[in-house]
Formats: C-alpha cells, sequence, structure tokens
C-alpha cells in the first residue's frame, strides 16, 4: 500500500481480504456530526445483490465503493483482482481528498451541514 492521501486513515485489513479506508474519523466522531457520516471506502469481493447476507458471498469481482453514509453510495467501482481494487480505493481517496467527488449527487435529500463540512475538508467549491 502506498501511502494515503491526507485525511484517509487505514481502518481494517483482512489478510487477502476486505480493506475499509477511512475520513477524517476525528471529525466525523458522532460529536458535531453523526459517526455514520463517516466517509469510508470499501475494498471487497462479496457480493453486490440487493438482499440480506448477499455480501457474505466472495464472487470474482473486487469492488472499491466509497460510502458517504451506510446506504449511500458515493462512487463504486469493479476490479479484476484484491491489487487492482486496492489501487483503486486509493484513487478514490484521492479523488475525494482533492474535491473531485461531486458526493452532493449521491443524495435525494441534502444535508447542508454535512456537504458544507465536506467542501472545507476537502477544498471542494459548492
Amino acid at each position: 500500500m502506498t501511502d494515503l492521501p491526507d485525511g484517509w486513515t487505514l481502518w481494517n485489513d483482512e489478510h487477502e481480504g476486505r480493506r475499509i479506508l477511512a475520513y477524517r474519523p476525528d471529525v466525523f466522531d458522532g460529536e458535531e456530526f453523526p459517526s455514520e457520516c463517516l466517509p469510508t471506502i470499501f475494498v471487497s469481493n462479496g457480493s453486490r445483490a440487493n438482499r440480506p447476507g448477499a455480501s457474505q458471498i466472495s464472487t470474482e469481482t473486487w469492488h472499491a465503493v466509497l460510502f458517504l453514509e451506510p446506504q449511500i453510495e458515493a462512487v463504486a467501482e469493479e476490479f479484476d483482482s484484491r491489487e487492482a481494487a486496492l489501487d483503486g480505493a486509493e484513487d478514490i481517496a484521492r479523488r475525494f481528498a482533492d474535491g473531485e467527488v461531486d458526493y452532493r449527487a449521491a443524495y435525494q435529500l441534502p444535508r447542508e451541514e454535512y456537504f458544507e463540512k465536506l467542501d472545507e475538508l476537502t477544498g471542494r467549491e459548492p
């Protein structure tokens, strides 16, 4: 793993399995913002089917998914291998940290205070 972009932390890394990156856990700690608003990138080869327990079923395809909240995906990309997905996750993290991800587009109901904090942290113009 190369150096992660500013603000990103390796949260969990299973040998040959899932990896989780977290963005600014010092900010999204449950006090000012709910902890479920912690932006995270999940790397896994679990099924992406929309049914209970599907993520526990391994597939041949690896995914790197940026979640803004448990059910809010801002970026989801597919890869042929874990190594490619890890590289993809770092690229997503870099794009997010550089303000290149349009997180507003992922929401049906805006969370303006949350968006303003993300704009501040990433240097993104609203």
